[in-house]
């Protein structure tokens, strides 16, 4: 391999790991920094569930819109840890406006990176208040180098990836679904 194919070589990759760290995989899909956070979701398949449930609630729009915002994303297997039937009785219309409760509790105003909330929770020796958009209140705490958030029932979720970047906000995808 001459001089020049091996600069070439080396170029293409350091340019497709920047690509990637920019972009990250959820759900078997590249997260473009310049798409807002339903575009986004809607490419998941880990977040169909998810997709589902924001159209149900009628909150599209809301989160098309300029923002920012952080959120808390949680996975189809977060939906599944559920009580059987939980989710369809949630996707009823006669329920919309619990469901959108239910997804509000998961949104906080403003762009919330991991490393800002890790300096929050640090600077509250331990623990960071977040009010949601619904109202409510998440407490977020450090587990190793791992975001716990817990809900006002006490029930935990964990950041499994973090810091997917929006046009209009910052997605942390977590494991399970907090309960306002």
């Amino acid at each position: 391999m001459s001089k020049k194919n091996i600069i070439a070589a080396a170029f293409v990759a350091a340019v497709s790991t920047l690509i990637a760290a920019e972009n990250p995989m959820v759900g078997g899909a590249p997260m473009y920094a310049n798409k807002n956070i339903v575009q986004n979701a809607m490419q998941s398949k880990d977040h169909t569930t998810l997709v589902a449930a924001v159209k149900a609630a009628g909150l599209v729009g809301t989160l098309e819109g300029k923002g920012p915002f952080t959120v808390f994303a949680p996975t189809n297997a977060a939906f599944e840890k559920l009580p059987t039937g939980t989710v369809d009785t949630l996707l009823k219309p006669e329920n919309k406006e619990k469901l959108a409760g239910i997804l509000t509790y998961h949104v906080v105003a403003g762009k919330w990176t991991a490393e800002q909330l890790a300096d929050k929770i640090k600077a509250g020796n331990g623990s960071a208040e977040l009010k949601t958009v619904n109202g409510e209140t998440l407490t977020a705490k450090m587990d190793g180098d791992s975001i716990v958030l817990t809900d006002e029932k006490g029930d935990t979720a964990r950041v499994v990836i973090g810091n997917v970047m929006q046009s209009n906000g910052v997605i942390h995808v977590i494991d399970t679904v907090l309960m306002p």
